[in-house]
């Protein structure tokens, strides 16, 4: 007998629990990447504003590839975590088997992370970013798939 919706979305749903809990850490995740950059400006000089250069050696500049570098993954993790979020949230709602659930919540922070630090932090020559990013965007696309095959 299908599950109804009051019991998938339940704290003692451990599928609900996991994709809460690892929704957490990658909405830190995702803040984290703002103090990344503002880290990466102070340690360059470089600013977006005037007004928030401290020194006369401070310049304002859009140009900073370290800079840039962060910002670039910051935005690829908005572009892929957000609807992680939504695709994670609705897949619950699949009544999906724990186990698998669990570990493609755990692997999407995983790979996100992996992502930010062969990116941003220590780069590493490609493939590493190629492929902590697609499995990412594969765990969402066949959360997406599910979602759309359980509700057509």
């Amino acid at each position: 007998m299908a599950k109804n919706s009051t019991d998938l979305l339940n704290l003692d749903n451990d599928v609900f629990r996991a994709y809460i809990f690892w929704s957490g850490i990658l909405v830190l995740k995702i803040l984290a990447m703002a103090i990344l950059t503002g880290l990466q400006r102070f340690r360059t000089g470089t600013f977006a504003n005037p007004e928030d250069c401290l020194f006369k050696r401070d310049k304002v500049t859009y140009d900073n590839p370290y800079v840039e570098r962060v910002r670039r993954s910051h935005l690829n993790d908005l572009e892929n975590i957000l609807p992680f979020f939504i695709a994670g949230f609705l897949y619950v709602l699949t009544d999906p088997s724990a186990v698998v659930a669990i570990n493609l919540y755990r692997a999407m922070a995983a790979v996100r992370i992996i992502h930010t630090l062969v990116y941003a932090v220590v780069v590493v020559p490609q493939p590493a970013r190629f492929l902590s990013f697609g499995a990412g965007y594969l765990i969402t696309g066949y959360m997406a798939f599910k979602i759309c095959i359980e509700f057509h």
